[in-house]
């Protein structure tokens, strides 16, 4: 676990640091080689999207019937505003996504399947998000977390 952790910082660290890193992200982004640090991108690709791991969209579970999974409805119209600076349902005192600080962001200690989380990694019972996908919505909170 440390040690894919420690990668996904290196990798995270050198792709912030690269001005033409967009270009090189699409080499680890696995299934979603269109995956950019944007919110429409990452809305589009990740949780609306099953992709050709066998993962399923996100929406198909956290969606307005299925909000019920910790009050996380990741459809398109509310997604955003139900994630930016919005507590956490299922850990006291998280907050989901904190601009400017991807390390801060419950979103990532879920995705990474992080030790201090409430419940299972996301997606629940996997196939999870290669490295690549999640360096792509760290760098996308490290940015600002834009409504872009």
């Amino acid at each position: 676990m440390r040690v894919r952790a420690f990668r996904i910082a290196a990798v995270a660290v050198l792709c912030l640091g690269a001005v033409a890193c967009d270009e090189k992200l699409s080499d680890l982004t696995g299934p979603t080689q269109n995956l950019q640090p944007t919110f429409s991108s990452i809305q589009q690709e990740i949780f609306e999207t099953a992709d050709s791991s066998g993962r399923p969209a996100c929406t198909q579970c956290h969606n307005a019937v299925g909000s019920r999974f910790n009050g996380l409805d990741l459809s398109h119209a509310v997604a955003y505003t139900n994630l930016v600076g919005a507590a956490s349902v299922g850990k006291r005192g998280a907050i989901r996504v904190v601009p400017g600080d991807a390390n801060g962001s419950y979103l990532i200690h879920k995705l990474e399947g992080q030790g201090d989380i409430a419940g299972v990694r996301m997606p629940f019972g996997g196939p999870y998000l290669a490295d690549g996908q999640i360096i792509v919505i760290r760098r996308w909170i490290e940015l600002g977390a834009k409504n872009d």
